[in-house]
């Protein structure tokens, strides 16, 4: 049994070292897992945790609570108001039977509580309400005093605007579209940032590259010059060449600090908007083959058309310049209000006395207003609103046109991008081969013409650096396809986002 025991140990030892000694080995891996980059991945992190991200979620959050503010407006409002107690005790004027008035000492405690329902009416821009309340008032005189209870049992009541602007009928309608454009405004901010992102992956990875070629061709060139000067000494080349080496090396030097430099630049604004840490290591994964399709441009206008905030915020526009003319109209008009109250009251000494034998309540208000003369005010209000209407919807329909070309125009962009990524590819392929071939052919001594070795060498670092900037214009070209028609062209579906994840 010991030695079995033992042996147990042993083995439980064994593995644990063995977990610990694969957790060293392998946590550095994970680290540097995690500081590799590929494209998709910024874009998450971007759309995650970018400043401009989350600068778009508030953005929505406000208009959702604005919206909820609204929807509230139109719900039953039960309101509780209460006076405990009012204290009075001064010196006031009071009217004697007789009509004479007299500095009357008074001192009296009164108490009052009403419990209050109302409802705002949209489509006639009135409320309606029902209440209830009680009150009592307690007088004290030098050797007495009394208490008096007043019950408003119920009272039911209309207040009603007659020939005014109805602000509640348009909110209603403009409202909401203002929320769905909200929706899908946070929906192309979200595209917006993707496009961001790339700009930002793309400029870092370039500068990634430069930097790499400048340490290539600035060993290169050492390695160049130093057989130069060999064959100088050997009398195979002419003094100008060996200069001419010489300076590429020192201007290589140049470049590759240049190249330093702007490489860390970059990665402080990659890390900036990425909201990473200062010492967190980068690097980036080139994108693979690119997945090409082809956008109709009628299905992107269509699309364009249903999805994107500014389709719907041409109709809002156009409503709120209606609304604006019906305003004009309404406002400096004959115009009238209706206030009506019908309940059910009763006064005692005794409390439960006040809720016997109720008496009818009514009150009727009609309130009238009739300009006589205004200087034709309200008649240029009126002409200045349809004035704007007009200037409004000859602004949208132009806006309409001009949104509907550049659709258009982008999609062909984008449609080309593939043929521009084939020609791109095809040219650094080429500019590398001949970079190569003149490269080892001045090496063997085939050729000792320097200009055609640097016109080899800028040619194939164009190329490649030209074939990652054909990368940056087509995804860049991709999420502005996206944005603009809110479509996920690659997949065949509307880009979607969980509103419900954001107003937690």
């Amino acid at each position: 049994m010991n030695k079995i025991y033992s042996i147990s140990q042993q083995g439980l030892l064994f593995f644990a070292l063995t977990i610990l000694l694969l957790t060293l080995v392998l946590q550095p891996i994970q680290a540097q897992k995690k500081s590799q980059y590929t494209l998709q991945e910024v874009v998450r992190l971007a759309q995650d945790q970018s400043p401009d991200a989350q600068i778009a979620r508030h953005r929505f959050k406000s208009s959702y609570w604005q919206y909820r503010n609204f929807k509230a407006e139109y719900l039953p409002n039960l309101q509780f108001d209460g006076t405990l107690p009012n204290i009075n005790r001064s010196i006031e004027a009071v009217t004697s039977p007789d009509g004479t008035s007299n500095y009357t000492s008074r001192s009296l405690t009164s108490y009052e509580v009403s419990l209050s329902l109302s409802q705002n009416v949209g489509f006639s821009g009135g409320k309606v309400f029902l209440n209830t309340g009680l009150s009592q008032m307690n007088n004290y005189y030098t050797d007495t005093s009394t208490s008096q209870f007043l019950a408003n049992m119920v009272n039911i009541g209309i207040n009603q605007p007659v020939f005014k602007y109805n602000e509640y009928k348009w909110r209603k309608r403009i409202e909401p579209m203002q929320y769905e454009e909200a929706k899908r405004v946070l929906i192309e901010a979200n595209e917006e940032v993707a496009s961001v992102a790339v700009d930002r992956f793309f400029s870092l990875l370039i500068a990634q590259i430069e930097k790499e070629i400048s340490l290539k061709n600035l060993s290169n060139y050492d390695t160049l010059y130093r057989i130069a000067k060999g064959r100088y000494q050997l009398g195979k080349i002419a003094e100008n060449d060996l200069l001419q080496l010489e300076l590429n090396l020192l201007q290589a030097n140049a470049a590759m600090e240049d190249a330093e430099l702007n490489y860390e630049t970059r990665l402080s604004a990659f890390k900036s908007y990425l909201r990473l840490k200062g010492d967190h290591p980068v690097t980036l994964i080139p994108p693979g083959e690119t997945n090409h399709f082809v956008v109709s441009a009628d299905k992107a206008i269509e699309e364009a058309k249903n999805n994107s905030s500014d389709g719907l915020a041409f109709q809002r526009r156009l409503i709120e310049a209606e609304s604006e003319v019906n305003r004009a109209k309404m406002l400096g008009r004959f115009d009238a209000d209706i206030y009506a109250v019908l309940g059910l009251t009763q006064t005692s000494d005794i409390l439960r006395d006040a809720y016997k034998n109720p008496l009818d309540e009514e009150r009727v208000t009609v309130g009238i207003t009739v300009p006589i003369l205004d200087w034709g005010l309200a008649h240029g209000r009126i002409k200045l609103a349809e004035s704007n209407q007009d200037l409004e919807a000859a602004s949208v329909e132009q806006e309409r046109v001009d949104y509907v070309q550049n659709i258009f125009v982008n999609v062909m962009q984008f449609n080309m991008q593939k043929n521009q990524l084939r020609i791109a590819a095809k040219s650094d392929t080429v500019a590398q081969k001949r970079y190569d071939v003149t490269q080892k052919r001045y090496m063997i001594g085939k050729i000792n013409d320097v200009l055609d070795l640097n016109l080899a060498q800028i040619d194939n670092d164009n190329a490649k650096i030209g074939y990652y900037r054909s990368l940056m214009t087509y995804w860049k070209s991709y999420y502005l396809i996206r944005k603009i028609t809110l479509y996920d062209f690659e997949h065949n579906t509307p880009i979607m986002v969980s509103f419900d994840d954001l107003i937690r």
